[in-house]
């Protein structure tokens, strides 16, 4: 099978003093799940990589791996470099601040009702699509009450980050195809 470029996003870690993992580490749990030519972006769980498995697999593998590692269960998101790009065409507000929206990345399809269950809704947009919620948080999302039950299960990454990571995924793709 051939070797894919991947995104993964793990959700919960560097944040606010939770979920310390060093990038080093979590670029040695992805070698050590069969994972090759790894870079981590930045140190809030951001990995781009080549592997030739199905997603399910590379999702078990790596959690499997980053649980041993952080002593508590780690939940990983993964995308395709070409799903990545999709997510990024697909954003309704790639016009807005960069660093005021975020794209939430989840496991599954966003529910149908997964804007309107917003809770806190203030001057925040927000659409879903596929598996991502996108939301623009013109006051900054620490000023922002937006409470949004959906993306619970996910993992979100501001504008400047996902453009960067597509960039990065990309770059793997085209190594790839010389």
């Amino acid at each position: 099978m051939a070797q894919s470029a991947w995104v993964g996003l793990v959700r919960a870690v560097n944040v606010s003093g939770t979920g310390k993992l060093p990038m080093t580490e979590l670029a040695a749990a992805c070698r050590a799940a069969g994972l090759t030519e790894v870079k981590t972006y930045l140190a809030s769980g951001n990995v781009v990589f080549r592997g030739s498995s199905a997603e399910v697999k590379i999702v078990a593998a790596l959690e499997a791996k980053l649980t041993e590692i952080l002593g508590k269960p780690a939940t990983v998101l993964l995308r395709t470099a070409q799903a990545f790009d999709d997510a990024l065409a697909r954003n309704p507000f790639a016009d807005r601040e960069p660093s005021r929206t975020l794209i939430y990345f989840l496991p599954h399809a966003a529910e149908a009702d997964a804007v309107q269950s917003a809770k806190g809704q203030k001057n925040e947009e927000i659409d879903a699509s596929g598996r991502e919620i996108f939301v623009h948080y013109p006051d900054g999302v620490g000023e922002s009450r937006l409470r949004i039950p959906a993306a619970e299960r996910g993992t979100a990454r501001n504008l400047n980050t996902v453009r960067k990571l597509a960039e990065m995924a990309r770059a793997l793709d085209a190594d790839s195809s010389r």
